[in-house]
């Protein structure tokens, strides 16, 4: 049964949905219908439990084999067959489940200024109406507890920024070869000359992709007051087991809820410079371990100002 040939393994927030997208127009390549399998990241079921949300994420992991090389099953012959879950890299157990699996694989990892990432995690959550921090800071201070009650990868801002130690852990599985390493601001800035370097690694021809779909983003941003304080508390509280309400009847009414959280729309926020001075502190050396990693430079992201780095 057919297994993938690659995987964009990382990371969340850094254009792997634009990236996967883009990807799909070359004919030489199959990417999964399901955009996250999140195949690798458990050796069984998903876990039943977590934060706000996570239990309907869960309920969409492809995670039994047969379904998993299902996906595949459709690739035309000689197509080289892909998929995108962001969090293989942070996973450091995927790390091992894909080398036993298929240690031939490439990867192409997406890296994006940690703190802007975690920022745009932030938000991401915010918007959809599961995070309760109005507080960038605040929700990135409640990670240590988040994480020791369940709560999933996603929630893990400053983790999930942690490069350096991803792909240390990575570099010892796999050779550097397997692995094209990307940055955010090259797919945003530089979309054609970005897709010639993904297929130029994956072995197919290039010249064929130019552009980069627009990306699966919220560009707005909803306000915190009452009405919306009761709406994200209802959206977070649908992601809870055990709940007095059947499963199908809270999925039902998450789209309304949505419509009204978002019935006014604000301009989408920026990392301020005080958050950004806050939060720095938590990268800086694994910033230095991934130059040592890589070989590769990543001052602009020591600076604190936004027009100075990507």
């Amino acid at each position: 049964m057919p297994l993938p040939d690659f995987l964009i393994a990382g990371v969340p927030k850094a254009g792997t949905t634009a990236l996967h997208a883009a990807l799909t127009r070359h004919p030489q390549l199959f990417l999964s219908p399901v955009k996250e399998p999140k195949f690798f990241l458990s050796d069984g079921a998903p876990p039943a439990f977590g934060g706000p949300g996570d239990v309907q994420t869960y309920q969409e992991h492809v995670w039994r084999r047969d379904d998993y090389e299902a996906l595949f099953a459709p690739a035309p012959p000689g197509a080289l067959r892909g998929e995108a879950t962001p969090f293989y890299l942070y996973d450091l157990k995927a790390h091992d489940r894909i080398q036993a699996l298929v240690p031939d694989v490439k990867m192409i990892v997406l890296l994006r200024d940690p703190v802007d990432r975690a920022h745009s995690n932030w938000t991401h959550l915010w918007v959809a109406g599961l995070e309760s921090e109005a507080d960038f800071l605040a929700a990135c201070a409640a990670e240590e507890k988040r994480r020791a009650a369940g709560w999933a990868d996603f929630w893990h801002y400053i983790g999930l920024g942690l490069y350096g130690q991803q792909l240390e852990h990575l570099y010892q599985r796999f050779s550097a070869e397997q692995v094209l390493l990307l940055r955010y601001r090259d797919l945003k800035d530089s979309p054609a000359a970005t897709l010639d370097r993904v297929c130029s690694f994956l072995g197919v021809r290039t010249g064929v992709l130019t552009s980069i779909p627009r990306e699966n983003v919220n560009r707005h941003y909803v306000e915190d007051n009452g009405l919306n304080r009761v709406l994200r508390g209802l959206l977070r509280a649908g992601g809870t087991v055990g709940h007095r309400f059947p499963v199908p009847l809270r999925l039902a009414a998450r789209g309304p809820l949505l419509t009204l959280l978002h019935r006014k729309r604000g301009s989408r926020p920026v990392t301020t410079p005080q958050e950004r001075a806050a939060l720095l502190p938590h990268f800086t050396d694994d910033i230095a371990l991934l130059q040592d990693v890589t070989g590769q430079r990543y001052d602009d992201w020591l600076s604190l100002d936004r027009h100075a780095r990507a």
